[in-house]
């Protein structure tokens, strides 16, 4: 038996058990454009619309703080959508509910156009290390296959097959090295999946949709991998191995709770893995 059998049964008998809810294994930072009061960063659109990054809030936001919107300080706007319920009658002539969203704005301003309140102090990040031969693994793939790597404070991580660049959350936003290389190795097997490697996904194919069939077949591919590479190399934990179990959880019901997928899922897996580890697939 070997480590993708050893590591998918271990999988389906913990999943089996019942496993805790996954959530994200680093701590979201305030990245781009923000609201200085709920702290969370506005959406991609808004991030467009406005001209700055850092603390945005409305007139009254600041005035709650004890700031002063400067005089001549012009607002911004930061869109939104809300949701209205109506009654409509339909082709049958009976009267159904539905809901309708609607585009809306409000006006915001930057901090550097507030007097009287200071800035928020950089987020408190880890002062977690490398682990200098995942470290080295890592990027010896990303070198390899000349793959762009993007790692900066920010809430996101991705592989995007389109750019072919695997984004990741600095590592100083975990709080262990080992759950950091375990995002990391994730997105590194997806990146496996690129026409010029694997060519599970062809950058020329419409991407899959988040939530469809064939992306949570790739996520289950991608998760395997990961905790394959994790328990290769020694450094998988008992936080990493739930977390994935819980995220491979997550996927297989939208697939119908059918656990032979990850069976199946792991020979894609085992074919990934070793191109990261020991670049080909043979």
């Amino acid at each position: 038996m070997n480590v993708y059998e050893i590591v998918t049964e271990r999988i389906i008998s913990q999943m089996e058990q019942g496993v805790v809810p996954w959530h994200k294994s680093w701590m979201d930072v305030r990245s781009g454009a923000f609201n200085r009061v709920s702290k969370r960063s506005y959406s991609l659109l808004n991030q467009m619309l406005l001209s700055h990054k850092g603390e945005y809030a409305t007139f009254r936001q600041w005035s709650g703080l004890g700031g002063h919107v400067k005089k001549g300080a012009k607002a911004e706007m930061v869109v939104f959508w809300k949701l209205y319920k109506t009654t409509e009658m339909d082709d049958s002539g009976e009267l159904r509910e539905k809901t309708r969203p609607v585009l809306r704005y409000y006006n915001v301003f930057h901090i550097s156009d507030v007097e009287g309140v200071d800035p928020l102090p950089m987020d408190d990040l880890h002062d977690t290390d490398p682990i200098p031969e995942a470290e080295k693994i890592f990027h010896d793939y990303v070198c390899r296959e000349h793959i762009g790597l993007e790692i900066e404070l920010s809430n996101e991580a991705y592989y995007s097959p389109a750019r072919d660049v695997i984004h990741l959350p600095d590592i100083r936003q975990y709080d262990n090295a080992n759950a950091y290389y375990s995002v990391a190795f994730h997105e590194a097997c997806h990146s496996t999946g690129h026409k010029l490697r694997l060519a599970r996904f062809p950058v020329d194919a419409p991407i899959a949709p988040f939530g469809s069939e064939d992306y949570s077949k790739e996520e289950l591919v991608a998760e395997l991998g990961s905790a394959a590479i994790l328990s290769r190399l020694g450094l998988e934990t008992d936080d990493t191995f739930h977390e994935s179990a819980a995220y491979i959880q997550n996927w297989i019901s939208v697939l119908k709770n059918d656990t032979h997928l990850i069976v199946s899922a792991s020979s894609k897996a085992d074919k990934a893995v070793k191109m990261v580890l020991e670049g080909n697939a043979a």
